[in-house]
């Protein structure tokens, strides 16, 4: 069971992810916007899940500014898919980076 915080600015892809990890017995942590959570948080989860479109705060800045106090792995999940955005992305240190689908679906159907 890991602790997983899930950063991204739409609830239905909030919802459907903390759906899936839950299943597999893991605790999950969903946030809408990055500025809100608190430094100290940090420490208590084993691995972030980050957007990068967001409003405010995009999920580059916001990994190059965590990327130094925090120890977890911190994985990409947004729909930028050009090579200078994945490259961009795993240099500001990223662990990983996995694009989300083009294609856009009902959300609430899936789930």
């Amino acid at each position: 069971m890991a602790k997983i915080l899930v950063i991204d600015d739409e609830p239905d892809i909030l919802a459907l992810i903390k759906n899936i990890l839950q299943k597999d017995n893991h605790l999950v942590t969903t946030v809408v916007n990055p500025e809100k959570i608190l430094t100290s948080e940090f420490s208590n989860f084993d691995l972030i899940l980050l957007d990068v479109m967001m409003p405010g705060m995009d999920g580059f800045t916001f990994c190059k500014e965590i990327r130094g106090i925090v120890d977890c792995p911190i994985i990409f999940l947004t729909a930028k898919t050009m090579e200078i955005d994945i490259m961009y992305g795993l240099g500001l240190g990223a662990d990983d980076y996995i694009t989300k689908r083009a294609t856009r679906c009902n959300i609430k159907n899936i789930a």
